[in-house]
């Protein structure tokens, strides 16, 4: 292996990451990445492919991580000692940055004929690849075929940015900044991720005019039971009072190669006293919290009539909230018939998923989505009214469970996984289920709470892909239906999902209106012959029209 190096300064004793650099215009932020694992107490050594140096030299490499540099497989010194063995044995994580598309379709497929594949095909340590390329390469269902085979050999496969490409095209394909890259490093070394911080000792901005507000006098800011934090200003705009921005509002994190902006900070003069207004609306309670530099802000004194309303003299009143909320969905479901052997489905099992997920990032917070579970709930109920036996795996969702189906009640990705794998095996297999795609890595034992004026980094992984697992699976149900929920593009969208998860059927719908917790829905049953499209109708009556297309196909599949 030829090799370019530079004197060592010091002694390494951090962790070892073997880094391949793939060629692609991309590769320049390697120099920085290896920069940002020195500088944290990393040891690093480069692995540059040939198209690699076409973009980055050596000895820049050399320089950065004070290690030699390995480009070539065919040295006689270093192969007399087997040297891509050791290579692949001597670190405690592989990471390939960037990753191309050509590197990513060598990996999937077992090929080594250069230094780099041939040490990753002979290596026993974790491997992290980080894809850059253009955004149509990225989205190609052979990258994806790539991809979802080196997740399945357990590489980890970080996510791409989406941004603008340096040819001209914009999506996802960008490579993620080096800090970011390193976190992700870090965790899977079970290192402390370095934090993404303000620098110290930043100055205020300048003085800005205050613009009065509705209700002047305090601003809602602060800790609320379920609301998790909301940071702003909640000072008193006194004559003469400090206007400059704090909190979260003051601290910009940049995601380039700088690490941070400029930290802007409160003013730690005691707060200047509130003003008085003539006419006070609502008594305004004791105790109540002044504003301070990292510090919990308080809500302003509130008028009880008005909660969940903004009043002024150009508006009504908000009316009055009802005494009882009534649901909306779930308490007329039609009865079943007690005799079920006449019924199309009788004797089949439909295992459908339904609601959102919860994926907890503390015992308060969790990351979730807007989904209601009326589709999948109602689709659960129609095909048990057909005489089906219905295993129903729902998200948290507040609705009834419909008559004749079981229900099994979960929180996160994971846990449906299980349910839905234990559930098996099926005759049809509908997820209609809003499925969270990311997760952090760790879950907090105690509420996260602020750390100065910057936000806390959250580490995500991937859940696991529900949809695409059970298309793989030998008790894959033998129709097998997803949904795609798509704002733009979506029968395109859909048509590119049943091909890359493997599914028979993807039912596409666009949630860029208000179908997500609405009663009504306009869908697209994406097959693989044809794309049949449904009007606006309501959730009930598209779950009718679903089972009955369920049934024409078992029917013909019976029939053959």
């Amino acid at each position: 292996m030829n090799t370019v190096g530079v004197a060592q300064t010091f002694e390494m004793t951090g962790q070892r990451i073997l880094l391949i650099v793939g060629g692609g215009i991309a590769a320049y932020k390697a120099c920085e990445l290896v920069r940002t694992i020195r500088k944290e107490g990393g040891e690093v050594t480069c692995v540059l492919t040939e198209s690699g140096a076409q973009f980055v030299t050596p000895m820049s490499l050399a320089a950065l991580s004070e290690n030699p540099v390995y480009t070539t497989l065919w040295d006689l010194k270093n192969e007399a000692e087997m040297g891509h063995i050791q290579l692949s044995r001597e670190a405690d994580l592989i990471v390939v940055c960037p990753a191309t598309a050509n590197l990513l379709a060598k990996m999937a497929s077992g090929i080594a004929d250069d230094l780099a594949t041939t040490l990753l095909l002979a290596t026993d340590k974790p491997v992290m690849v980080i894809p850059a390329m253009n955004v149509r390469m990225w989205q190609h269902d052979a990258t994806m075929r790539n991809i979802e085979a080196l997740r399945s050999a357990g590489v980890d496969v970080m996510q791409p940015d989406e941004g603008q490409m340096a040819c001209g095209e914009f999506g996802p394909g960008r490579l993620p900044d080096p800090v970011m890259i390193w976190q992700r490093v870090a965790w899977a070394l079970g290192m402390d991720p370095v934090e993404v911080a303000p620098l110290p000792g930043g100055e205020p901005l300048p003085e800005l005019p205050y613009i009065p507000q509705e209700g002047d006098g305090a601003e809602a800011d602060g800790e609320s039971e379920g609301n998790g934090d909301v940071d702003g200003d909640s000072d008193a705009h006194s004559e003469g009072a400090d206007k400059s921005f704090g909190g979260l509002s003051g601290s910009m994190i940049s995601r380039g190669i700088e690490k941070a902006k400029q930290a802007i900070g409160l003013a730690d003069e005691a707060p200047a006293e509130q003003v008085q207004t003539e006419e006070v609306v609502a008594p305004t309670p004791t105790g109540l919290l002044m504003p301070k530099k990292g510090e919990a802000r308080s809500a302003p004194p509130t008028d009880a009539e008005a909660i969940n309303h903004l009043v002024s003299d150009n508006k009504d009143a908000p009316e009055p909230f009802a005494e009882e909320m009534s649901e909306t969905t779930g308490d007329t479901y039609e009865p079943i018939p007690e005799d079920k052997s006449g019924l199309p489905l009788y004797g089949k099992h439909v295992l459908v998923t339904a609601g959102p997920t919860w994926e907890p990032i503390d015992p308060v917070r969790y990351i979730a989505n807007r989904s209601s579970g009326k589709q999948g709930f109602a689709i659960a109920a129609a095909a048990a009214r057909a005489g089906a036996q219905v295993t129903l795996v729902s998200g948290p969702v507040n609705l009834p469970t419909p008559p004749g189906v079981d229900r099994v009640d979960i929180e996160s990705a994971e846990q449906m996984a299980e349910a839905v794998h234990k559930a098996l095996p099926a005759d049809i297999g509908v997820m209609v289920a809003a499925v969270a795609d990311w997760r952090t890595l760790t879950i907090a034992k105690d509420k996260i709470k602020k750390r100065g004026s910057a936000p806390p980094a959250l580490l995500l992984t991937e859940n696991p892909d529900i949809l695409a697992n059970l298309s793989g699976m030998k008790e894959r149900p033998k129709l097998l239906i997803g949904f795609a929920a798509e704002t733009q593009d979506v029968v395109k969208n859909a048509k590119e999902k049943r091909k890359r998860k493997g599914a028979d059927w993807i039912i596409a719908n666009d949630v860029s209106g208000d179908v997500m917790g609405g009663e009504a829905n306009t869908v697209h049953i994406v097959t693989g012959k044809e794309v049949e499209s449904l009007e606006e109708m309501p959730k009930d009556e598209v779950a009718n029209i679903l089972v009955e297309r369920f049934i024409d196909a078992v029917t013909k599949s019976a029939g053959k």
